[in-house]
């Protein structure tokens, strides 16, 4: 009888163990349920969620651009400066244009030089002009976006990490499959701050130039080609309306049928009232 109680007490001292072991897992899978921070309040910054792990100090970002236009006597002389101080201020030309109308015959180039010779090429290209029909140089300051842009990217991996973290941590096939839902979803946001801060950057680096240069026709050579642009755009302008003629003619066809049949029948009763 007592060898019976006594194994009856160590059943109860097992179960509750178990009931204990099994609180306690509980308890852990709860902890791992961790709920990311939330945004921060309207005109607050990410800036300021961290201040003891502020990021150092970043040099002024300025976007430089500049646009020009002047008039030169020979386009080709023109051109092999421009390109050679491209060349010496290790720049790159991603553009370049020619045309011609009534007045001008004209060269456009886009021109992508290191900001760190925006001035230098500036000069390089003034030479020998003696005045620019348009001088327009923009400087933004993108400072406070670049900041922002990279502190939001910091916290992003932080939270990446925290999660990854969890995860290791995660027991629950449902739980692992959230943790990675979250993941994915973190990791879509920094790859997309990584493209808006290297598209920034790439922007601070590298000045835009847009450079049109033109020389002036003469007036006799200004005219013929006035007059045979004329004469073309009159030849375009008249085989446009007989098209649209036609095509608006076909597309009132019932009104036609129904005007003709109208016709026949008015016409063949005023035939039948002749004598």
């Amino acid at each position: 009888m007592r060898y019976i109680f006594f194994l009856y007490v160590v059943f109860l001292i097992l179960s509750g163990c178990n009931k204990a072991d099994a609180n306690y897992e509980d308890m852990a899978i709860s902890a791992i349920k961790v709920t990311p921070p939330p945004p921060p309040a309207a005109g607050a910054s990410y800036k300021d969620e961290d201040k003891n792990d502020a990021p150092p100090e970043i040099p002024q970002k300025i976007i430089k651009q500049a646009s020009l236009r002047f008039e030169s006597n020979d386009l080709e002389t023109s051109f092999n400066q421009i390109k050679n101080a491209v060349i010496a201020n290790k720049g790159k030309i991603i553009n370049d244009s020619e045309g011609k109308d009534y007045q001008t015959i004209y060269r456009s180039l886009t021109v992508k030089v290191p900001s760190e010779n925006f001035d230098s090429f500036l000069n390089s290209v003034s030479k020998g002009v003696s005045y620019f029909e348009r001088k327009e140089i923009s400087a933004e300051d993108v400072t406070e976006q670049y900041i922002d842009l990279t502190t939001r990217l910091k916290n992003k991996r932080k939270l990446e990490e925290r999660y990854l973290q969890i995860l290791q941590k995660a027991t629950k096939i449902s739980e692992i499959l959230e943790i990675e839902k979250q993941i994915s979803i973190i990791r879509e946001e920094i790859e997309a701050k990584e493209g808006q801060l290297k598209y920034l950057e790439s922007r601070v680096s590298e000045s835009t130039f847009t450079i049109e240069f033109y020389k002036t026709l003469p007036q006799q050579e200004a005219v013929q080609s006035s007059y045979g642009s004329k004469i073309w755009t009159a030849i375009k302008s008249g085989f446009f309306c007989l098209s649209s003629f036609f095509i608006s003619i076909i597309s009132i066809w019932p009104f036609i049928i129904i005007f003709c049949v109208l016709a026949y029948f008015i016409r063949k009763r005023f035939k039948r009232k002749k004598p």
